[in-house]
């Protein structure tokens, strides 16, 4: 089991940015992809953005060009830059691991608040 701490939540003004860091501990497979999701009061759950272990990343038609994603693949560490946030970007953010080809191996952070508002 693959256990996610996430950090770097808050509340900023609309054009602000943050950063989200989520780092990885227990037994980690080098080929899988992390990424961030979010969801917001009475929507579903959405992706945001995902890395890819060897390197490819897929980013929601709302955040591309605003938010940038990256790892540090020898901290287990996924990142999320959010820059130009808006109000419709407030959610809970939570951190995703799966290992590739498996994917019943899987974990989800515990969420941290992002509210933009001015």
């Amino acid at each position: 089991q693959v256990q996610l701490v996430e950090s770097g939540g808050g509340l900023v003004r609309p054009g602000e940015s943050l950063r989200l860091s989520c780092a990885a501990s227990g037994i980690i497979s080098s080929a899988n992809v992390m990424g961030w999701y979010r969801q917001a009061p009475a929507e579903e759950r959405e992706m945001v953005a995902v890395a890819f272990s060897d390197g490819p990343k897929k980013y929601a038609e709302s955040v591309e060009g605003r938010f940038t994603i990256s790892r540090d693949n020898a901290m287990n560490t996924v990142y999320l830059e959010m820059n130009s946030l808006r109000p419709e970007d407030t959610a809970v953010y939570y951190c995703h691991y799966r290992r590739l080809h498996s994917p019943w191996d899987e974990s989800w952070g515990q969420g941290t608040q992002v509210t933009v508002s001015s």
